[in-house]
């Protein structure tokens, strides 16, 4: 069974309107709060967080909203980011 079958949250049988969430789109949630959250930590819009770590624009509204997961690499770089966030930046100016 794959997590996008298995259903994580059900729909409210009372809200026509809910939809149930599966496992992997709750990780992809989860995903997208976190790094909104380490966006909002070091103070940078979307488009700035995007440029100061060289992470297309478009993927990170994508990751954001948890319509996508971050490859494995991404995540990795997010990690080293959220304990490192200056020294990722001065690094990649440097570059």
């Amino acid at each position: 069974m794959s997590k996008e079958s298995t259903i994580a949250v059900p729909a409210d049988p009372d809200d026509a309107e809910d939809r149930a969430v599966s496992d992997a789109g709750l990780e992809r949630a989860l995903m997208g709060r976190r790094i909104r959250k380490l966006r909002n930590s070091l103070g940078l819009s979307q488009a700035e967080f995007a440029e100061r770590y060289s992470i297309p624009l478009a993927n990170i509204r994508q990751y954001e909203i948890g319509r996508t997961l971050p490859p494995v690499a991404v995540r990795a770089y997010l990690r080293i980011i959220e304990a490192e966030p200056q020294h990722v930046a001065d690094v990649l100016q440097a570059a």
